[in-house]
Protein backbone atom coordinates (compact mmCIF):
# COMPACT_ATOMS: atom_id res chain seq x y z
CA UNK A 1 0.00 0.00 0.00
CA UNK A 2 2.96 2.27 -0.73
CA UNK A 3 0.29 4.80 -3.42
CA UNK A 4 -1.71 5.44 0.24
CA UNK A 5 1.14 5.59 2.60
CA UNK A 6 0.27 9.10 3.65
CA UNK A 7 -2.93 8.33 4.21
CA UNK A 8 -2.67 5.51 5.91
CA UNK A 9 0.15 7.26 8.62
CA UNK A 10 -2.42 9.55 9.40
CA UNK A 11 -4.35 8.54 12.88
CA UNK A 12 -7.20 9.80 11.72
CA UNK A 13 -7.68 7.55 8.79
CA UNK A 14 -4.98 5.03 9.18
CA UNK A 15 -6.07 1.42 7.65
CA UNK A 16 -9.81 1.45 8.22
CA UNK A 17 -10.31 5.01 6.49
CA UNK A 18 -8.22 3.63 3.25
CA UNK A 19 -10.45 0.55 3.19
CA UNK A 20 -13.35 2.80 3.23
CA UNK A 21 -12.32 4.91 0.43
CA UNK A 22 -11.24 1.76 -2.15
CA UNK A 23 -15.13 0.61 -1.01
CA UNK A 24 -16.39 4.08 -1.54
CA UNK A 25 -18.52 4.93 -5.23
CA UNK A 26 -18.58 8.13 -6.27
CA UNK A 27 -20.08 9.83 -9.76
CA UNK A 28 -18.97 12.80 -11.21
CA UNK A 29 -21.03 15.00 -13.17
CA UNK A 30 -19.31 17.01 -15.54
CA UNK A 31 -15.55 16.81 -16.43
CA UNK A 32 -14.94 20.43 -16.99
CA UNK A 33 -13.25 23.03 -15.30
CA UNK A 34 -14.56 21.71 -11.86
CA UNK A 35 -14.78 18.23 -12.47
CA UNK A 36 -11.21 17.81 -13.43
CA UNK A 37 -9.47 18.71 -10.55
CA UNK A 38 -11.98 16.60 -8.11
CA UNK A 39 -11.32 13.98 -9.89
CA UNK A 40 -7.69 13.83 -10.08
CA UNK A 41 -7.95 13.88 -6.03
CA UNK A 42 -10.37 11.05 -5.83
CA UNK A 43 -8.61 8.93 -7.96
CA UNK A 44 -5.14 9.81 -6.38
CA UNK A 45 -6.93 9.26 -2.94
CA UNK A 46 -7.80 5.75 -3.72
CA UNK A 47 -11.22 6.02 -4.04
CA UNK A 48 -12.48 2.63 -5.64
CA UNK A 49 -14.93 3.34 -8.02
CA UNK A 50 -15.56 6.80 -9.84
CA UNK A 51 -18.49 7.15 -12.72
CA UNK A 52 -17.95 10.01 -14.79
CA UNK A 53 -20.74 11.49 -16.75
CA UNK A 54 -20.09 14.03 -19.76
CA UNK A 55 -21.55 14.10 -22.84
CA UNK A 56 -19.24 17.46 -24.08
CA UNK A 57 -15.94 17.35 -26.54
CA UNK A 58 -12.69 18.84 -25.54
CA UNK A 59 -12.30 22.31 -27.41
CA UNK A 60 -9.12 24.13 -27.23
CA UNK A 61 -10.80 26.95 -25.10
CA UNK A 62 -11.00 24.35 -22.32
CA UNK A 63 -7.48 23.93 -22.39
CA UNK A 64 -6.91 27.46 -20.02
CA UNK A 65 -8.21 25.74 -17.13
CA UNK A 66 -9.59 22.04 -17.58
CA UNK A 67 -5.95 20.33 -16.62
CA UNK A 68 -6.94 17.05 -17.45
CA UNK A 69 -6.63 17.46 -21.23
CA UNK A 70 -4.35 18.51 -23.53
CA UNK A 71 -4.23 18.58 -27.08
CA UNK A 72 -4.01 15.06 -27.70
CA UNK A 73 -7.59 15.62 -26.22
CA UNK A 74 -8.73 17.78 -28.95
CA UNK A 75 -12.36 16.29 -30.48
CA UNK A 76 -12.73 13.69 -28.08
CA UNK A 77 -15.37 13.04 -25.40
CA UNK A 78 -14.52 14.80 -21.93
CA UNK A 79 -16.04 11.52 -19.89
CA UNK A 80 -13.48 9.30 -22.24
CA UNK A 81 -10.21 11.46 -22.45
CA UNK A 82 -10.73 12.14 -18.43
CA UNK A 83 -11.13 8.35 -18.51
CA UNK A 84 -7.82 7.74 -19.84
CA UNK A 85 -5.78 10.11 -18.56
CA UNK A 86 -6.64 8.88 -14.77
CA UNK A 87 -6.53 5.60 -15.42
CA UNK A 88 -2.73 6.21 -15.45
CA UNK A 89 -2.65 8.37 -12.71
CA UNK A 90 -4.16 5.45 -10.70
CA UNK A 91 -4.93 2.12 -12.40
CA UNK A 92 -6.26 0.29 -9.10
CA UNK A 93 -9.28 1.13 -9.10
CA UNK A 94 -12.37 1.13 -11.26
CA UNK A 95 -13.22 4.37 -13.76
CA UNK A 96 -16.14 4.12 -15.19
CA UNK A 97 -17.25 6.82 -18.05
CA UNK A 98 -20.79 8.18 -19.60
CA UNK A 99 -20.36 9.76 -22.91
CA UNK A 100 -23.73 11.03 -22.51
CA UNK A 101 -25.94 13.69 -21.43
CA UNK A 102 -27.27 13.46 -17.68
CA UNK A 103 -31.26 13.50 -18.29
CA UNK A 104 -34.83 12.70 -16.27
CA UNK A 105 -34.83 9.32 -18.18
CA UNK A 106 -31.02 8.16 -17.04
CA UNK A 107 -30.63 10.01 -13.89
CA UNK A 108 -32.14 8.18 -11.14
CA UNK A 109 -31.22 4.64 -12.25
CA UNK A 110 -27.38 5.96 -12.65
CA UNK A 111 -27.69 7.84 -9.31
CA UNK A 112 -28.48 4.41 -7.37
CA UNK A 113 -25.22 2.88 -8.60
CA UNK A 114 -23.16 5.45 -6.17
CA UNK A 115 -22.82 6.79 -2.38
CA UNK A 116 -21.96 10.26 -3.39
CA UNK A 117 -22.65 12.85 -6.25
CA UNK A 118 -20.15 15.78 -7.06
CA UNK A 119 -22.23 18.37 -9.54
CA UNK A 120 -19.26 19.87 -11.38
CA UNK A 121 -21.15 21.07 -14.25
CA UNK A 122 -22.27 25.22 -15.11
CA UNK A 123 -25.51 24.78 -16.13
CA UNK A 124 -28.71 25.58 -13.53
CA UNK A 125 -30.76 23.19 -15.51
CA UNK A 126 -28.71 20.48 -15.05
CA UNK A 127 -27.87 21.48 -11.21
CA UNK A 128 -31.53 21.53 -10.47
CA UNK A 129 -32.09 17.90 -12.43
CA UNK A 130 -28.96 16.63 -10.16
CA UNK A 131 -30.91 17.81 -6.60
CA UNK A 132 -33.93 16.61 -7.08
CA UNK A 133 -32.06 12.96 -8.43
CA UNK A 134 -30.41 13.15 -5.54
CA UNK A 135 -33.50 13.76 -2.85
CA UNK A 136 -35.50 11.15 -4.66
CA UNK A 137 -32.44 8.49 -4.53
CA UNK A 138 -31.30 9.60 -0.73
CA UNK A 139 -27.55 10.37 -2.29
CA UNK A 140 -25.42 13.49 -0.64
CA UNK A 141 -24.65 16.30 -3.34
CA UNK A 142 -21.11 17.75 -3.20
CA UNK A 143 -21.38 21.53 -4.97
CA UNK A 144 -19.65 23.47 -6.77
CA UNK A 145 -19.85 26.98 -9.07
CA UNK A 146 -17.76 29.62 -10.48
CA UNK A 147 -17.78 32.74 -11.73
CA UNK A 148 -15.41 34.99 -13.08
CA UNK A 149 -13.06 35.35 -9.85
CA UNK A 150 -16.18 34.09 -7.41
CA UNK A 151 -16.52 30.08 -6.49
CA UNK A 152 -19.28 28.57 -4.57
CA UNK A 153 -18.88 25.24 -2.46
CA UNK A 154 -21.38 23.23 -0.27
CA UNK A 155 -22.94 19.79 0.75
CA UNK A 156 -26.72 19.32 0.12
CA UNK A 157 -28.84 16.54 1.17
CA UNK A 158 -26.72 15.29 3.91
CA UNK A 159 -27.88 13.53 6.82
CA UNK A 160 -31.63 14.82 6.30
CA UNK A 161 -29.77 18.73 5.72
CA UNK A 162 -30.81 20.95 3.09
CA UNK A 163 -31.01 20.95 -0.38
CA UNK A 164 -29.68 23.30 -3.31
CA UNK A 165 -33.65 23.88 -3.71
CA UNK A 166 -33.57 24.79 -0.03
CA UNK A 167 -30.17 27.31 -0.93
CA UNK A 168 -31.76 28.54 -4.21
CA UNK A 169 -35.61 27.84 -4.74
CA UNK A 170 -36.02 30.00 -8.15
CA UNK A 171 -34.45 28.49 -11.37
CA UNK A 172 -33.20 31.47 -13.03
CA UNK A 173 -34.35 32.48 -16.63
CA UNK A 174 -32.28 31.40 -19.24
CA UNK A 175 -29.92 34.15 -20.01
CA UNK A 176 -30.43 35.60 -16.73
CA UNK A 177 -27.14 34.76 -15.40
CA UNK A 178 -24.47 34.62 -17.98
CA UNK A 179 -22.08 31.44 -18.06
CA UNK A 180 -18.21 31.21 -17.95
CA UNK A 181 -18.09 31.04 -22.27
CA UNK A 182 -19.64 34.64 -21.97
CA UNK A 183 -17.86 36.48 -18.93
CA UNK A 184 -14.83 34.43 -18.67
CA UNK A 185 -13.10 32.58 -15.61
CA UNK A 186 -10.04 32.92 -14.00
CA UNK A 187 -8.44 29.76 -14.58
CA UNK A 188 -7.10 28.48 -11.11
CA UNK A 189 -10.49 29.18 -9.57
CA UNK A 190 -12.00 26.26 -10.55
CA UNK A 191 -8.76 24.22 -9.59
CA UNK A 192 -9.53 26.02 -6.09
CA UNK A 193 -13.35 24.79 -5.60
CA UNK A 194 -12.90 21.82 -6.96
CA UNK A 195 -10.24 20.88 -4.72
CA UNK A 196 -12.39 22.11 -1.68
CA UNK A 197 -15.34 19.71 -3.46
CA UNK A 198 -12.85 16.98 -3.34
CA UNK A 199 -12.15 17.46 0.25
CA UNK A 200 -15.89 16.82 1.23
CA UNK A 201 -16.04 14.13 -0.71
CA UNK A 202 -12.95 12.55 1.51
CA UNK A 203 -14.51 14.09 4.54
CA UNK A 204 -17.80 12.29 3.91
CA UNK A 205 -15.67 9.10 2.94
CA UNK A 206 -13.91 8.90 6.05
CA UNK A 207 -16.67 10.31 8.62
CA UNK A 208 -14.25 13.50 9.75
CA UNK A 209 -14.12 16.61 10.13
CA UNK A 210 -17.18 18.98 9.66
CA UNK A 211 -19.15 18.50 5.88
CA UNK A 212 -20.31 21.70 4.60
CA UNK A 213 -24.20 20.65 5.46
CA UNK A 214 -26.25 23.53 6.04
CA UNK A 215 -23.05 25.94 4.86
CA UNK A 216 -22.59 27.72 1.48
CA UNK A 217 -18.71 28.84 0.91
CA UNK A 218 -18.04 31.75 -0.69
CA UNK A 219 -14.26 32.25 -1.92
CA UNK A 220 -13.14 35.57 -3.92
CA UNK A 221 -9.82 34.82 -5.85
CA UNK A 222 -9.05 38.22 -6.01
CA UNK A 223 -8.93 39.26 -1.92
CA UNK A 224 -8.61 35.63 -0.96
CA UNK A 225 -11.10 35.65 1.75
CA UNK A 226 -13.94 33.76 1.95
CA UNK A 227 -17.16 33.66 4.05
CA UNK A 228 -19.95 31.45 4.96
CA UNK A 229 -24.01 31.12 4.66
CA UNK A 230 -25.91 29.43 6.36
CA UNK A 231 -28.93 27.34 4.34
CA UNK A 232 -31.56 26.16 5.99
CA UNK A 233 -33.69 23.12 5.64
CA UNK A 234 -37.12 23.68 3.49
CA UNK A 235 -39.80 20.93 4.31
CA UNK A 236 -42.09 22.48 1.77
CA UNK A 237 -38.96 22.31 -1.16
CA UNK A 238 -38.21 18.40 -0.22
CA UNK A 239 -41.61 17.67 0.19
CA UNK A 240 -42.89 18.93 -3.30
CA UNK A 241 -39.61 17.33 -5.06
CA UNK A 242 -40.78 13.95 -2.63
CA UNK A 243 -44.23 14.45 -4.45
CA UNK A 244 -43.67 14.63 -8.08
CA UNK A 245 -41.29 11.57 -7.81
CA UNK A 246 -43.59 9.58 -10.23
CA UNK A 247 -43.58 12.25 -12.74
CA UNK A 248 -39.86 12.83 -12.85
CA UNK A 249 -38.93 10.55 -15.91
CA UNK A 250 -41.46 12.69 -17.59
CA UNK A 251 -40.18 16.15 -17.05
CA UNK A 252 -37.80 17.43 -19.83
CA UNK A 253 -35.18 20.46 -19.29
CA UNK A 254 -34.73 23.04 -21.90
CA UNK A 255 -30.77 22.35 -22.02
CA UNK A 256 -31.32 19.01 -22.34
CA UNK A 257 -29.71 18.29 -26.12
CA UNK A 258 -33.20 18.92 -28.72
CA UNK A 259 -33.32 16.73 -31.86
CA UNK A 260 -36.79 16.88 -31.97
CA UNK A 261 -36.54 18.22 -35.51
CA UNK A 262 -34.17 15.16 -36.30
CA UNK A 263 -36.04 12.17 -35.32
CA UNK A 264 -37.74 9.91 -37.83
CA UNK A 265 -39.41 6.34 -37.68
CA UNK A 266 -37.28 3.60 -39.06
CA UNK A 267 -39.98 3.15 -41.83
CA UNK A 268 -39.28 6.36 -42.90
CA UNK A 269 -36.10 5.71 -43.31
CA UNK A 270 -36.70 2.32 -45.16
CA UNK A 271 -38.35 3.85 -47.94
CA UNK A 272 -35.69 6.18 -48.76
CA UNK A 273 -32.88 6.09 -50.55
CA UNK A 274 -28.75 7.02 -50.31
CA UNK A 275 -29.29 6.15 -46.48
CA UNK A 276 -26.69 5.22 -43.75
CA UNK A 277 -28.18 3.13 -40.69
CA UNK A 278 -25.72 3.69 -37.47
CA UNK A 279 -26.13 1.63 -34.49
CA UNK A 280 -24.47 3.01 -31.43
CA UNK A 281 -25.08 0.19 -29.21
CA UNK A 282 -21.81 -1.34 -27.67
CA UNK A 283 -20.39 -4.48 -30.35
CA UNK A 284 -21.45 -7.31 -27.68
CA UNK A 285 -25.40 -5.52 -27.34
CA UNK A 286 -28.03 -7.93 -28.86
CA UNK A 287 -30.05 -8.68 -30.92
CA UNK A 288 -28.34 -7.83 -33.82
CA UNK A 289 -30.56 -6.62 -37.01
CA UNK A 290 -30.40 -8.16 -39.94
CA UNK A 291 -31.88 -7.34 -43.67
CA UNK A 292 -29.93 -4.03 -44.07
CA UNK A 293 -26.60 -2.63 -43.72
CA UNK A 294 -25.64 -1.65 -40.75
CA UNK A 295 -22.77 0.35 -39.47
CA UNK A 296 -21.54 -0.05 -35.85
CA UNK A 297 -20.14 2.87 -34.07
CA UNK A 298 -20.40 2.12 -30.28
CA UNK A 299 -21.18 5.40 -28.96
CA UNK A 300 -18.59 4.94 -26.30
CA UNK A 301 -16.17 5.15 -28.78
CA UNK A 302 -17.95 7.38 -31.41
CA UNK A 303 -15.33 10.49 -31.61
CA UNK A 304 -12.71 8.04 -32.69
CA UNK A 305 -14.51 6.70 -35.54
CA UNK A 306 -16.61 9.54 -37.45
CA UNK A 307 -14.34 8.37 -40.23
CA UNK A 308 -16.82 5.90 -40.80
CA UNK A 309 -19.67 8.36 -41.31
CA UNK A 310 -20.61 8.61 -45.04
CA UNK A 311 -21.00 12.61 -45.32
CA UNK A 312 -23.20 11.70 -49.06
CA UNK A 313 -25.75 9.93 -47.40
CA UNK A 314 -28.51 10.63 -44.79
CA UNK A 315 -27.31 9.21 -41.47
CA UNK A 316 -30.49 7.48 -39.42
CA UNK A 317 -28.93 6.05 -35.60
CA UNK A 318 -30.58 3.80 -33.35
CA UNK A 319 -29.64 2.24 -30.40
CA UNK A 320 -31.62 -0.21 -28.11
CA UNK A 321 -34.24 2.36 -26.39
CA UNK A 322 -33.52 5.36 -28.24
CA UNK A 323 -31.78 7.35 -26.10
CA UNK A 324 -27.86 7.19 -26.80
CA UNK A 325 -28.89 7.65 -30.81
CA UNK A 326 -30.47 11.02 -30.01
CA UNK A 327 -26.48 11.88 -28.29
CA UNK A 328 -24.85 10.83 -31.29
CA UNK A 329 -26.83 13.05 -33.64
CA UNK A 330 -26.44 16.25 -30.89
CA UNK A 331 -22.22 15.34 -31.71
CA UNK A 332 -22.65 14.52 -35.33
CA UNK A 333 -24.38 18.42 -35.39
CA UNK A 334 -21.44 19.58 -33.12
CA UNK A 335 -19.05 18.20 -35.58
CA UNK A 336 -21.39 19.65 -38.60
CA UNK A 337 -21.76 16.64 -40.07
CA UNK A 338 -25.54 17.19 -41.54
CA UNK A 339 -28.39 15.06 -42.47
CA UNK A 340 -28.06 13.17 -39.31
CA UNK A 341 -31.73 11.88 -37.46
CA UNK A 342 -32.24 9.32 -34.38
CA UNK A 343 -34.85 6.91 -35.10
CA UNK A 344 -37.26 6.89 -32.26
CA UNK A 345 -37.44 2.89 -31.83
CA UNK A 346 -34.98 0.99 -30.18
CA UNK A 347 -33.34 -2.35 -31.75
CA UNK A 348 -36.36 -4.81 -31.13
CA UNK A 349 -38.89 -2.43 -32.39
CA UNK A 350 -36.73 -2.26 -35.29
CA UNK A 351 -36.77 -6.11 -35.89
CA UNK A 352 -40.25 -6.37 -35.91
CA UNK A 353 -41.08 -3.49 -38.32
CA UNK A 354 -38.20 -5.74 -40.26
CA UNK A 355 -39.72 -9.14 -40.04
CA UNK A 356 -43.22 -7.75 -40.88
CA UNK A 357 -42.31 -6.30 -44.12
CA UNK A 358 -40.43 -9.03 -44.97
CA UNK A 359 -43.69 -10.91 -44.19
CA UNK A 360 -45.86 -8.56 -46.49
CA UNK A 361 -43.32 -9.22 -49.56
CA UNK A 362 -39.70 -7.93 -48.90
CA UNK A 363 -37.66 -5.22 -48.55
CA UNK A 364 -37.74 -2.26 -50.50
CA UNK A 365 -35.77 -1.07 -52.93
CA UNK A 366 -34.25 1.50 -51.55
CA UNK A 367 -32.61 -1.41 -49.17
CA UNK A 368 -31.34 -3.04 -51.90
CA UNK A 369 -29.53 0.06 -53.56
CA UNK A 370 -28.09 0.73 -49.87
CA UNK A 371 -26.79 -2.83 -49.55
CA UNK A 372 -24.96 -2.76 -52.96
CA UNK A 373 -23.47 0.19 -51.55
CA UNK A 374 -22.60 -0.68 -48.12
CA UNK A 375 -20.96 -3.91 -50.24
CA UNK A 376 -19.11 -1.85 -52.41
CA UNK A 377 -17.64 0.60 -49.57
CA UNK A 378 -16.81 -3.00 -47.34
CA UNK A 379 -14.67 -3.28 -50.66
CA UNK A 380 -12.87 -0.97 -51.29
Amino acid sequence: MDRYNRHIILSEIGQAGQNKLSKAKVLVVGAGGLGCPVLQYLVAAGVGTIGIIDFDVVETSNLQRQVLFGSSSLGKNKADAAKNRLSDLNDSITIISYPEKLTFQNAIELFNEYDIIVDGTDNFETRYLINDACVITHKPLVFGAIFKFQGQVAVFNYNNGPTYRCAFPKIPKQGEVPNCSEVGVLGVLPGIIGTMQANEVLKIILGIGEVLSGKLVCYDALTNKSFTIKVKRSDEEIESILKNRDDFNKRKMDSVCKVENFEGSIKEFLNQENVQFIDVREVHEQPKIEGIPITNIPLSSFLEHLNLIDNDKKKAVFCQSGIRCKMAVFILNKHNIQDCYSINEGASEIIEILNNRHCEGGTTEAIHSNSMTHKKNTNE
